[in-house]
């Protein structure tokens, strides 16, 4: 383990990010003079960034907390080509129109994680759609594409992987490297960023931007990368019943996000308290030291906090109030997760496969009829045990509303409006 002298660095690693670094005493001896200019790409692919993001916008965060400028780089060319890796096939090529659609509706979510502004350390966004767009394709292939070995890209997992397994890849996803080098070279030229990070499975397309760097004459480049995250079962961090976990709230609710990380695995708390808070590393070593029972307070103490990072303390409070109301005092919270219904589907009687679908407790009907052969969802606290059960009013509870539960953490309530 290397011994860092930056104030930068030494919080990644004792905070457990950092997986791989390129010269790692050259960009150690650059943190520790305050001179990191990093970046983190994110594609426009959805309306939202996912927990899987949240790691780089964490050590983003970091970065300007120790004296370093971030660059959010938002994705508005490279989205139009598709990123290849981890994927078994070609990503769906969405219009500009969506992609500008899905950049807007991501943007504020990184003002929760850093302060942008005109001052030294303040965190600025760019879009490669500004550069990208604008090459002129004789004069990238002469210019970019020269520095290029075709010998060296087909070795490259985000490929290699996918040709091993006879999958299909397109040319448009074969220059998506290419693309993000070069992302890296202008980034070095128009703001003098030196450094990017991202998750390990990144390594790849980014030594190979610090090699293109080298080739264009820019200054010394660096790489960062991170783990790929997965829980302490081997599992696939960032995934319920229900699909993704979003960091919008409109797409993710601050309520089910306080959940997601009150039901982290024991095993997994301490290690979640200092990637996904901003706890002093002595705060995070007395809960860590909880034992038995104790531990659930730790993990209320990680949801609380991790809640509060994204969505700000309020919404943080409120979570954990309702978690409070509606398992411990047994009561129903007014500030559940809710979803209206109309007063005459409801008197038609509706289908409890579709409300739960529509209630994003679960994925689909199939997903919904396997959990209620093993007793998981329940209305009103009462398992169902008919697939074909249909809600009507008659099912109101004394607040007027229907309670809709999958497991003993994650409830909707159905309001007729």
């Amino acid at each position: 383990m290397v011994a860092f002298k930056s104030d930068f660095l030494k919080t990644l690693q004792e905070r457990g990010f950092i997986h791989q670094v390129s010269n790692p005493e050259g960009l150690d001896a650059l943190a520790a003079r305050g001179e990191i200019v990093a970046y983190v790409g994110y594609d426009c692919t959805a309306p939202s960034l996912h927990i899987g993001h949240l790691i780089s916008a964490t050590m983003l965060h970091w970065l300007q907390q120790t004296g370093g400028k971030p660059i959010t780089l938002m994705g508005g060319g490279t989205t139009r080509v598709g990123d290849p890796s981890g994927k078994d096939e070609t990503r769906p090529i969405l219009t500009v129109e969506q992609i500008n659609a899905n950049k807007d509706s991501i943007k504020g979510v990184f003002k929760r994680f850093m302060q942008f502004g005109d001052a030294k350390t303040d965190a600025l966004m760019a879009d490669n759609a500004e550069w990208l767009t604008k090459l002129n394709y004789i004069e990238m292939l002469r210019d970019i594409g020269r520095h290029f070995s075709v010998n060296r890209m087909l070795s490259m997992d985000s490929v290699k992987l996918r040709l091993d397994r006879d999958q299909e890849m397109s040319f448009i996803e074969f220059n998506y490297m290419i693309c993000q080098a070069y992302d890296f070279v202008e980034l070095a030229r128009r703001y003098g960023c030196n450094l990017q990070m991202g998750g390990s499975d990144q390594w790849g397309n980014i030594v190979t931007g610090v090699d293109l760097g080298r080739r264009m004459g820019t200054h010394q480049l660096y790489a960062l990368t991170t783990h790929l995250l997965t829980t302490a079962s081997g599992a696939k961090m960032g995934k319920t019943a229900a699909g993704a976990v979003w960091l919008n709230a409109d797409q993710f609710s601050s309520y089910d996000y306080w959940q997601y990380w009150r039901n982290t695995e024991d095993a997994d708390v301490e290690r979640f308290l200092k990637l996904f808070t901003i706890l002093p590393m002595g705060e995070i070593a007395k809960l860590a030291a909880l034992q038995g029972s104790e531990i659930n307070e730790a993990k209320k103490v990680l949801a609380t906090e991790a809640t509060a990072l994204l969505h700000g303390r309020a919404e943080a409070d409120k979570a954990a109030d309702t978690a409070r109301t509606t398992f411990e005092e047994g009561a129903i919270a007014e500030s559940l997760p809710t979803l209206d219904i109309s007063h005459s589907e409801l008197a038609d009687g509706t289908g409890v496969l579709a409300l739960f679908v529509k209630a994003g407790l679960v994925a689909s009907n199939g997903e919904a009829r396997r959990q209620i052969k093993g007793g998981g969802l329940r209305v009103n606290d009462v398992a169902i045990t008919d697939e074909k059960m249909t809600l009507t009013p008659a099912n109101l509870t004394p607040e007027g509303v229907i309670k809709l539960s999958f497991g003993k953490k994650r409830h909707v309530l159905l309001r007729p409006a």
